[in-house]
């Protein structure tokens, strides 16, 4: 039966390269599983592999989208369960790495069945947004749905901006559609979360931030500042230095809040992961350690 091996973990963690090492050694290709690094033109900003790594490895869903298309991980994960079969025909074992959890989860378990979102209501979503903000939205999906309302991350706008489509879209409530079950696929899982101690992690986080600078990263954030609204640029790095460019921030406490919310960032990861039995964490090396024996 076919294999897919899932390397995640927290940001900084060395999942990119670990990926690398492990499908140069059994000879197949990495499916990325990263809501941003899915976009052109962010490189540094959402760490990206490097032009040496995707030299090296086959990468699907890196670089292959304007910042301006809209995608999801439902798509993600039709895209993928079409994608599978066909790289199972050169090597039985495939991997899978990336940090945007419900992306895995889509792989892996599987997503409740929701409907498609019309242009028509995510403009009217998008549109709300703009004239009430993240607490007006909130206060919107506390009519509509008080129980999932109860749960969401209130700080997470695309979280909740999600739910009210589902709720206008459909007439109901996301509540109703969430069944959150796991669907049967037809090849074996194996999910490894890369474990680092965690001062390690966070001083790997910080020098990651300093590196991303050094490399160009308000350049980067500059070229895409005019474009700053869309969600494919709401995302740690750019917000920050978006503020900066803004005036309400200035370059160093910019930089120190980068710092701080992929800290922050990487513990909601961690304790996603860690809800998840399936996840087994190991450091790298005992990682490569077990797939290649």
């Amino acid at each position: 039966m076919p294999e897919l091996i899932v390397i995640t973990g927290p940001t900084a963690s060395g999942k990119s390269q670990l990926a690398v090492d492990i499908a140069s050694r059994i000879g197949c290709d990495i499916i990325s599983a990263d809501s941003r690094q899915i976009y052109r033109g962010l490189p540094i900003g959402t760490a990206a592999p490097s032009p040496e790594q995707l030299a090296k490895v086959r990468h699907h869903f890196v670089s292959c989208l304007n910042l301006e298309e809209y995608y999801s991980a439902a798509r993600f994960e039709d895209e993928v369960m079409k994608l599978l079969p066909n790289l199972w025909h050169t090597n039985e074992r495939e991997v899978m790495c990336g940090g945007s959890m419900m992306y895995v989860q889509a792989v892996t378990k599987g997503l409740d069945q929701l409907p498609t979102i019309s242009e028509s209501v995510r403009k009217k979503v998008i549109d709300l947004y703009d004239q009430i903000g993240l607490d007006g939205l909130m206060a919107q999906l506390r009519i509509l749905d008080s129980e999932y309302a109860d749960k969401v991350d209130p700080h997470n706008t695309k979280r909740v901006m999600h739910a009210l489509e589902i709720c206008f879209e459909s007439g109901g409530t996301y509540s109703e559609l969430r069944t959150g079950t796991t669907r049967r696929r037809d090849f074996t899982i194996r999910q490894y979360a890369i474990d680092l101690p965690r001062d390690v992690l966070f001083d790997r986080i910080n020098a990651r931030v300093d590196a991303m600078i050094e490399a160009g990263l308000e350049d980067e954030a500059q070229r895409v500042y005019h474009l700053k609204h869309l969600n494919s640029l709401n995302t740690v790095g750019y917000k920050e230095l978006f503020a900066y460019f803004d005036g309400t921030m200035d370059r160093n406490t910019a930089i120190e809040r980068i710092k701080k919310n992929t800290r922050v960032y990487a513990k909601k990861q961690l304790t996603w992961l860690k809800r998840d039995p399936d996840v087994r964490f190991l450091p790298p090396e005992d990682i490569l350690a077990e797939i290649l024996a």
